[in-house]
């Protein structure tokens, strides 16, 4: 008897936290930065049973992905998961526009393993450095196809961040983006 009494009390123990929702970093309405799918906002804190083990998880929405991610709560650190950047990132990452772009002498594959690592990190300032460096204005040659994918990539992840910090909607955002590009061509 007393060892079923054991196996009882942990289970109990695990329960506990698992409804309290005040110690969570993020709550529910939290436009949240997810690194391999960008901005979303926390629908709710919810508690699923999973494999006999109640978990709790912040339940994401991507907007513009139309998707919906459930990420435990215990995880939600380790997979990078953060607040959005701070007005000051932002500007950081816009200034980081202006910049001279950084291209290496590297084959285009490597690069682009290395923009597409920068891009699903979630680092805004690593993502402008990708839009830097992808940009073309209009007297240089011509992108390739994959070389666009990734700077469209790179802009669309920005821009929402932006918008979301700054509260404006997307297509501001990119203009604003845009319009710090074009500064430094001039």
């Amino acid at each position: 008897m007393t060892t079923a009494v054991k196996k009882k009390v942990p289970e109990k123990i695990e329960k506990t936290p698992a409804n309290s929702n005040k110690k969570h970093e993020f709550k529910a309405n939290d436009h949240v930065v997810y690194p391999t799918h960008g901005v979303g906002r926390i629908l709710k804190v919810e508690e699923q049973e999973v494999a006999g083990m109640k978990l709790e998880l912040f339940v994401i929405q991507f907007e513009k992905d139309k998707m919906t991610l459930r990420v435990p709560v215990t995880k939600a650190k380790s997979v990078g998961m953060r607040k959005l950047s701070s007005p000051d990132v932002v500007a950081s990452a816009l200034n980081t526009l202006k910049g001279r772009a950084r291209i290496k002498r590297t084959m285009w594959s490597r690069r682009a393993q290395e923009y597409e690592a920068k891009i699903n990190s979630g680092d805004l300032v690593s993502i402008a450095e990708v839009v830097r460096d992808l940009h073309r204005a209009s007297g240089q040659p011509e992108q390739s196809y994959s070389e666009r994918q990734l700077y469209e990539a790179a802009l669309a992840r920005m821009a929402r961040e932006v918008a979301a910090v700054e509260r404006t909607d997307e297509p501001t955002a990119i203009k604003r983006v845009e319009t710090m590009l074009t500064k430094k061509a001039a």
